[in-house]
């Protein structure tokens, strides 16, 4: 089954409710209705500016949307990538169906969540 994008509605639906930030967890995805909206975020390393790239799909329904923005004051979080070197990480993210795929097992495993907190 390949990937999909969240509709503009359900991206906006995204949008409400509680900060991943603040409450983590998984969420009830707003395609499908099933408790498997999960997250990931990123602050890439080389990036010009504090930037921070999120991922929010479904493992049930295989939705997903990817965003940029800017990497709020304070927030820090932990990253289970970050021991890769840049190399594995191109590899990584080279198949985006192949990187949810690993990020979706982090979840299975218990690895994600990430948490977060104010510095």
């Amino acid at each position: 089954m390949a990937w999909n994008s969240f509709s503009a509605d359900q991206v906006a639906a995204l949008t409400q409710g509680v900060s991943f930030f603040v409450e983590p967890g998984e969420r009830d995805c707003p395609a499908c209705g099933e408790r498997r909206l999960r997250t990931y975020v990123h602050a890439p390393p080389n990036a010009r500016r504090p930037t921070l790239v999120s991922y929010v799909w479904c493992g049930s329904c295989r939705r997903f949307v990817g965003t940029r923005a800017k990497h709020p004051d304070g927030v820090v979080f932990s990253d289970p990538l970050a021991a890769l070197s840049p190399g594995q990480r191109r590899d990584l993210e080279r198949s985006l169906a192949g990187f949810l795929a690993h990020l979706d097992r982090l979840w299975d495993d218990g690895v994600l969540p990430q948490s977060f907190a104010a510095a």
